[in-house]
């Protein structure tokens, strides 16, 4: 595995821990009847970016096929 690689999947740990974490935060939030609207779509927002980003690094781990 090259130090790219090493890299990327380094990151893709740490992004895929944040997306876990942000999604239990949320699932307490929202369970909460008095909860912050704005804070919640914060989150949520975060999460997709999060997920987004996890998508990019995936996606530069597959190798190039030439055809």
């Amino acid at each position: 595995m090259s130090d790219e690689s090493a890299d990327i999947a380094r990151q893709l740990v740490e992004l895929r821990i944040e997306h876990r974490d942000l999604d239990a935060a949320i699932a307490r939030l929202a369970a909460d009847a008095n909860c912050d609207e704005l804070q919640l779509k914060r989150m949520k927002k975060r999460k997709l970016l999060l997920k987004d980003a996890i998508t990019k690094l995936e996606s530069k781990l597959i190798p190039d096929l030439d055809a």
